[in-house]
């Protein structure tokens, strides 16, 4: 009964951590591509790097979100608002009431099929199931406060206020800064080949001794995401876009081609395209919008390879760089 009234928020909720992920991956050498949405590790991912780390923890954060969401707007007979503490005094001037969101009641049933997946008791599995917890942390964590004033003639002198989750970008803004700042687990390799004995669960347990509940944590380098790697999933960076001009571009996106073609040993090719859009929209009484279609050529930036000559070149200098 309990999969058949949520699973498709828990669906609807992994795809928008996926979205999430490719919006915040968009202009990075791993993009999050589609071998990504994988969340078991008896899958695809069985790797445990910095990029699988945050796959999980989106993953789970947004069937958190989801399930929350649809809780507050009336989805489920079985939830409502939060109203444990209305009535209390939370501060100077303002009490809890109001409809906060139900975040106890996402995190509980997120838990039960997010968590589920993993029926491994290694260390990748527990990685997984630590950066799952690092996702529902997060969305308590950029929860916000929303006031309403009382008082004569709108004077304030007392607020009713409530938790309402935030914005599903900033969590997914405040995971990547988790990922800039994972912990990679240092584990003793031969302790760790002791399977599922009391030695390799001491090692583990170890390991995570020193590592936050907040914090990211992954267990093996990434590859190198520059070259096509079929087996794994990735697929380089030869034919990606790149941006080089436009308004309100930051830092990260004007590096972009720096980072997705040069430094990956490709150069960057202008490609023309025509694009079509409408314009000069004028309103007729009444009530039609006449559009002209209007066309212009815009230039778009791809990484593609180099010569053979100039491409021999840029792995001597990538290989001297490695020796020093």
């Amino acid at each position: 009964q309990a999969y058949l009234t949520y699973s498709s928020s828990v669906a609807a909720g992994a795809q928008s951590g996926i979205e999430e992920c490719k919006f915040q991956f968009g202009w990075e050498r791993w993009n999050c591509p589609e071998s990504a949405l994988q969340l078991s590790t008896h899958n695809r991912l069985r790797s445990a790097t910095r990029e699988t780390s945050f796959v999980h923890a989106i993953s789970s954060a947004g069937v958190m979100y989801t399930l929350t969401r649809n809780c507050s707007l009336g989805d489920f007979e079985s939830c409502g608002c939060d109203d444990s503490r209305n009535g209390r005094v939370g501060g100077r001037g303002w009490v809890w009431g109001g409809c906060s969101d139900n975040v106890e009641f996402g995190e509980r049933i997120s838990k039960l099929f997010v968590d589920a997946l993993e029926t491994g008791h290694d260390t990748r599995a527990l990685i997984n199931l630590h950066n799952n917890e690092v996702g529902r942390l997060a969305v308590k964590a950029t929860m916000k406060r929303a006031c309403k004033c009382h008082g004569v003639s709108g004077s304030c002198s007392i607020q009713t206020c409530w938790l309402q989750l935030a914005d599903f970008r900033e969590i997914g803004n405040y995971l990547k800064l988790k990922y800039d700042q994972a912990h990679k687990l240092e584990m003793d390799k031969r302790r760790m080949r002791a399977g599922n004995s009391a030695e390799s669960r001491g090692a583990t347990a170890e390991a995570f001794s020193n590592v936050h509940a907040t914090e990211l944590v992954f267990l093996e380098d990434s590859p190198d995401y520059c070259t096509r790697n079929a087996s794994l999933g990735h697929h380089g960076t030869e034919g990606r876009e790149c941006l080089q001009t436009g308004k309100n571009l930051s830092q990260w996106e004007r590096r972009s081609c720096r980072r997705l073609c040069t430094e990956c040993g490709l150069k960057v090719e202008e490609r023309r395209a025509e694009m079509v859009a409408s314009c000069n929209c004028k309103f007729h009484w009444c009530c039609t919008v006449r559009c002209e279609q209007c066309r212009q050529l815009v230039a778009k930036h791809f990484c593609s390879r180099r010569d053979a000559h100039a491409a021999a070149n840029h792995t001597k200098r990538r290989s001297k760089g490695h020796k020093r």
